[in-house]
């Protein structure tokens, strides 16, 4: 061990711009590192959890272009001039990426938090869908190399990776040819009491329901689950934001409400009276089925990547092997048939805790800034 006083740490996030799970895992490091400030390329407070306003937020030159705060993915041809400006002053720069924050620059160490290499750029295909957007596919076509041979920099750049679920450890050996550790994102325990949503509540009636908690993006397969319900007596309450969201509005049965920007009292009374989380989407990890588990609820959920990870078959739910409507009516139905055991469900989820990912995080980083240095130029 050392003498050295603690390291000065610091949080890197590739945008500030979403409610989403890897904006709630930024919050969870940052309170296990509560001095360290968290940069990032655009911060919007007004679409992110409002959290973030309490801590020191660092973003780019490019937030003062407020168009781009409000619409990231347009500012994908500038994000790598954007991280490659951003200079980090701490002994250990704890970085939670899918794409940017890899590659801005420290004087210090460099410990990577995964959630996936790229998917626009590895997996373009799953990322577009059947994009109705020529352009995004020539643009994505055209930008591809510079931004790999760009991103793969970045990478190299980094002491150690961790990856979110075992999946995106692959992933990551492919990209990059690099290993990396599994450590599971936590899910959040939320202290604010539940509160209803009168626009749901109206809406409802006496009805039963169950939830699509989602960003609304091709891969996330939301258009799948909706016409899985359309043509039922089941309700649906879809949760999210994203480029989908007008499309999947006209798509809607009459029995699929759209709901966004929920505080998190509103999400804890959606999860409580639900009668559980439907799950279609191409997931690097699967947090919402966590997140349903410790409110004691059962999950259907495709069987595909992190929700291997963190969904018990006949515990804390059942799997669809294909991202289609029957078949997930027809894991809709096992879940109605099926006895479920709250209080097995949550012990499952236990595993996920807040308490013991910071624990791991910390002890990453002490040991990582125990040892010996080695400075190489990308980083």
């Amino acid at each position: 061990m050392t003498d050295r006083p603690g390291p000065r740490v610091a949080i890197a996030h590739d945008y500030l711009t979403q409610r989403g799970g890897a904006e709630k895992v930024v919050l969870a490091m940052a309170r296990a590192f509560p001095d360290a400030p968290v940069y990032t390329t655009l911060y919007e407070p007004s679409t992110t959890f409002p959290e973030f306003a309490g801590l020191d937020i660092r973003p780019s030159s490019l937030n003062r272009i407020g168009f781009l705060r409000k619409n990231h993915r347009a500012a994908l041809p500038l994000l790598p001039f954007a991280s490659s400006s951003i200079e980090i002053d701490a002994d250990v720069v704890l970085t939670s990426t899918s794409g940017w924050a890899h590659g801005f620059h420290t004087n210090g160490r460099k410990l990577v938090y995964c959630y996936s290499p790229a998917r626009w750029l590895y997996e373009s295909q799953m990322y577009l869908g059947e994009s109705r957007s020529p352009l995004k596919r020539v643009a994505l076509k055209f930008l591809s190399w510079p931004l790999r041979k760009w991103d793969n920099r970045a990478a190299l750049s980094a002491d150690r990776y961790l990856a979110i679920s075992t999946v995106v450890q692959q992933r990551i050996t492919d990209a990059y040819g690099i290993p990396s550790t599994v450590l599971p994102a936590p899910f959040t325990v939320e202290t604010a009491p539940p509160q209803s949503i009168p626009e749901a509540s109206a809406w409802l009636g006496a009805s039963e329901y169950y939830l699509c908690i989602s960003r609304l993006l091709p891969y996330k397969n939301v258009d799948k689950v909706m016409a899985a319900f359309a043509g039922t007596d089941r309700k649906l309450i879809v949760v999210g934001r994203g480029p989908e969201a007008d499309r999947l509005r006209k798509l809607a049965p009459h029995n699929v409400l759209m709901l966004s920007d929920l505080s998190a009292g509103q999400m804890s009374w959606l999860y409580q009276g639900c009668n559980g989380l439907i799950a279609a989407s191409y997931e690097d990890y699967g947090l919402t089925p966590i997140e349903a588990g410790y409110h004691g609820k059962p999950s259907a959920v495709l069987r595909w990547g992190g929700f291997l990870d963190t969904v018990e078959e006949n515990v804390s739910g059942v799997y669809f092997d294909q991202p289609q409507p029957d078949s997930i009516r027809d894991a809709v139905a096992a879940l109605e048939r099926a006895t479920w055991e709250p209080l097995k469900i949550q012990a499952h989820v236990e595993q996920f805790s807040e308490e013991r990912f910071a624990a791991e995080l910390i002890a990453a980083v002490t040991e990582m800034y125990a040892a010996p240095i080695e400075r190489t130029a990308s980083r």
